[in-house]
């Protein structure tokens, strides 16, 4: 067995591709494509505007300046209207990063503003002006409603950014959250690049990105992005960061995809730069520590959301397969074989010293819980970068058909390995919250204790789903919506397998998750109103065009319910 392999579906999903069994399921054509690329914009402000970390009479404004030399100011004016007749705030920006490549950050945080009003604002410099951006602080007192639209995993070689375009054509968010994944790390030829120079988004730099100047040019290309700047102009945003902002699978001590003996440096160092590039190019507040990017927003009297940090800051080390505890050749139906793996997630897996959060950042969590109950607000709303939900594995060597287990085998390595491990009861991954069990179900019977029953907004999966979360013992505590990607293929999609309902065989294998569709691309649009939440799984139909159909996987309604539980998550849309 390898030492080196994860428990993850993706290797044995994707690792079939191998054997000439499967293709992506957007397989690339080679006919002239039907889409018209938007083109670059012109001028000093190639990366449109943007605004962020709202709360109730303050918000980060953001820009970029493309010019040789900053020989004038850069202002900002926010007004009270789209016409700029009532302007409260005329200032200079500051920059807020390093120039590369005559490319320049700035930023203002705007102040003294009124609680949930809209307002406008625009960037001037040496004579031009940027486009009008749209923001709104947040409420307080009685609110009636409030639109969060939630975003993850946004790989710009893959395809258009269309659920971006879909949500800023809205017209009606009042917040847009992103759970990760803003940019990937990859260098030309890596994940999801089969298609980059055919939609014309070929990666920029061409190799992995490493050195602060190498974030801030993929930075500055995401942020070029004509669907992602119309969502940036259309809405405040609030981002948190999984592990692509630095690279694949970063715990505290290092990452999956960085190897230090191989040219990449010193990892805190390559954290460093990451970080840097982070904070000048997004509209974020920069805390005193970096890492400690969590906080909670508070949304009037109607909710709390409360953001996490889960990879730099705390996160332990990954597991990976070096320790488990049997041969894969083992008796699934033995009990002492089934006493072992359960011996080895409990105590290994689930041990008391592993944990994503940290205690400062648990700590904080729960008292948020505690106050925005006695506060009386009826939500409270997790941004969480990877499923908490618990989500075990179908068992691949019985549910899937019989050509597909063929291949599996043959393939052999990992890919066997993995498929012969999903019989003894294991997590899909141990990336996400079943990695930290213990720390899971310590956050659970708080919650529990608190009566804060609550919705949690998770992305990384590339997948839509709809889980019940509940404690060891079967009480409930809330439920979490999974946001698919807006372009990063799942992990289904390299299995040439319409036939075969990976989504349910989800649901078979855990009866706790409620839905599960592992193709579409798109994002949560979440309703709050006093009574209510619906989540709404917005689709768009492809995202090899910039042509595209927005449309509906599925809708969801969760009522508050007396006595620190939510009610039972009902389905809206008939199916």
């Amino acid at each position: 067995m390898s030492d080196e392999m994860k428990l993850t579906r993706r290797a044995a999903l994707a690792g079939v591709a191998g054997l000439g069994l499967a293709a992506t399921a957007c397989s690339r054509e080679d006919s002239a494509p039907s889409f018209a690329p938007r083109p670059p914009a012109d001028g000093p402000f190639k990366h449109g505007v943007a605004s962020g970390d709202p709360d109730q009479s303050s918000i980060m404004l953001w820009t970029a300046i493309t010019a040789d030399s900053l020989d004038a100011p850069v202002r900002v004016q926010l007004a009270e209207d789209p016409e700029f007749q009532s302007v409260l705030i005329d200032a200079e920006a500051a920059p807020a990063a390093d120039t590369v490549r005559a490319m320049t950050p700035f930023k203002l945080l705007a102040d003294g503003l009124q609680p949930g009003r809209t307002y406008w604002y625009r960037f001037s410099f040496g004579g031009a002006l940027s486009e009008t951006g749209q923001t709104r602080t947040l409420p307080e007192g009685a609110v009636d409603s409030f639109k969060i639209a939630a975003f993850s995993c946004s790989n710009y070689p893959a395809g258009f950014f269309n659920a971006y375009r879909a949500a800023a054509e809205r017209g009606d968010i009042d917040l847009v959250v992103h759970l990760g994944d803003y940019l990937y790390e990859y260098g030309r030829g890596g994940y999801a690049m089969e298609d980059d120079e055919r939609l014309g988004r070929v990666v920029e730099p061409v190799h992995e990105i490493v050195s602060y100047e190498d974030y801030v040019l993929r930075y500055a290309q995401y942020n070029a992005d004509p669907d992602l700047k119309a969502l940036k102009a259309a809405a405040p945003w609030l981002t948190i960061w999984d592990d692509h902002e630095t690279a694949n699978n970063a715990h505290v001590t290092g990452a999956e995809n960085h190897d230090p003996d191989e040219g990449e440096g010193p990892w805190p160092v390559r954290v460093n730069d990451a970080m840097r590039a982070y904070y000048g190019w997004l509209p974020v507040r920069e805390p005193d520590n970096r890492l400690a990017r969590y906080g909670a927003l508070e949304i009037g009297d109607l909710a709390t959301l409360i953001f996490l940090e889960s990879r730099l800051l705390a996160r332990s080390q990954e597991m990976t397969m070096e320790g488990f505890p049997i041969p894969l050749d083992s008796d699934p139906e033995d009990p002492e074989v089934q006493a072992q793996v359960q011996a080895w997630l409990d105590e290994t897996v689930g041990g008391e010293d592993r944990t994503l959060l940290g205690a400062e950042q648990f700590d904080f969590v729960i008292r948020t819980l505690e106050q925005s109950v006695v506060a009386g607000k009826p939500w409270r709303i997790f941004a969480n970068q990877v499923l908490m939900g618990s989500a075990t594995a179908p068992d691949f060597t019985r549910e899937t058909p019989f050509w597909l287990r063929w291949g599996m085998r043959i393939a052999g390595g990992d890919i066997w390995d993995f498929a012969r491990q999903t019989q003894f009861g294991v997590p899909m991954t141990l990336d996400t919250w079943d990695g930290f069990p213990t720390e899971r179900e310590r956050l659970f019977e708080a919650a529990r204790n608190a009566n804060a029953d609550f919705i949690v907004l998770t992305g990384d999966s590339h997948n839509f789903w709809t889980v019940d979360l509940k404690t060891d013992a079967g009480e409930r505590v809330g439920v979490e919506f999974g946001v698919t990607s807006v372009t990063s293929p799942s992990d289904y999609e390299f299995v040439n397998a319409p036939s075969v309902d990976f989504g349910q065989m989800t649901l078979q294998a855990n009866p706790h998750i409620l839905h599960h569709s592992v193709y579409a691309k798109g994002f949560v649009l979440l309703t709050l109103t006093p009574d209510e939440a619906v989540a709404d799984f917005v689709t768009v139909s492809t995202i090899k065009d910039t042509a595209f159909e927005a449309g509906l996987d599925s809708r969801w309604r969760v009522t508050p319910a007396s006595g620190g539980a939510v009610s039972a998550v009902e389905r809206l849309d008939g199916v």
